[in-house]
């Protein structure tokens, strides 16, 4: 397979990060119902550089720094409860004050749960949130999708958690973005029918939260839907904290890390 480095920024004689060598993913079928792989392009750190601790401003700042002309994905994983969506949220805006040239904006992972009439026919919608539970190539496709940066605006799905479902076409994904930071919990995960999605992000950041923070954010989600103590207890136990577990345990190392306790 034909090898494809890293461009180094425009305007910089030297990358901010050591250039990451991939090799160009093979074409792949839906064959074992495994996702697709994304192009690569424009790659970012290293893994061999190891994972870089840093703080909400220093990633925005290692994002401009590394940003070209052309549209770049970032990855923001996670467990359940280590609060990526509003940590997306918050970079993108801390993008959009000091760096306004560089428009971002956001897919959710969640847009690709399955509805809960597929999960109910399969026995799987007590598991809901587990990784066998999205529809892994739809997301794919959607990546490859952004990626392509054909000048026209892309809309993508939202999860509504206070229906518990995914709304379809719910954002529109600009033609002008230049970053579209991708946040949920699997996008690092060290699983066949995830991996293939990994070559398609340009750069990787992966969510640190204690673990009794973490149970604390997930119970009190489920109180504010109205859950009394009792389902709350069996919806961690059952669903919610294995997949934290799994996550933390089984999650590749990303470029940088942010403790977001």
């Amino acid at each position: 397979m034909q090898e494809v480095r890293g461009s180094i920024p425009l305007g910089s004689t030297n990358p901010p990060f050591p250039l990451r060598t991939r090799r160009r993913p093979a074409a792949c079928g839906a064959a074992g119902g495994r996702a697709q792989r994304p192009p690569a392009r424009d790659p970012g750190v290293s893994p061999e550089a190891g994972r870089r601790a840093v703080d909400l401003a220093g990633l925005a700042a290692a994002l401009a720094a590394a940003q070209g002309r052309a549209r770049r994905v970032v990855a923001v994983a996670g467990p359940p409860g280590s609060g990526k969506s509003t940590f997306a949220e918050r970079l993108r805006d801390v993008l959009a004050t000091g760096t306004p040239e560089i428009a971002a904006e956001i897919l959710p992972m969640d847009g690709y749960h399955f509805d809960d009439v597929v999960l109910e026919a399969r026995g799987d919608l007590p598991r809901k949130g587990a990784p066998h539970t999205f529809d892994v190539d739809g997301f794919a496709a959607m990546l490859t999708r952004l990626r392509a940066d054909d000048g026209r605006d892309v809309a993508v799905p939202v999860f509504d958690r206070a229906i518990e479902m995914a709304r379809a076409a719910a954002r529109i994904v600009p033609a002008a973005t230049r970053l579209v930071i991708v946040e949920g919990n699997y996008l690092l995960l060290d699983d066949p029918f995830w991996a293939p999605i990994r070559p398609g992000f340009d750069a990787t950041v992966f969510l640190r939260v204690p673990d009794d923070a973490l149970e604390a954010r997930l119970a009190a989600r489920w109180q504010g839907y109205g859950m009394d103590a009792a389902a709350i207890r069996e919806k961690l136990e059952r669903n919610d904290l294995p997949n934290a577990r799994l996550v933390n345990a089984r999650s590749v190392p990303a470029d940088f890390e942010v403790v977001n306790a």
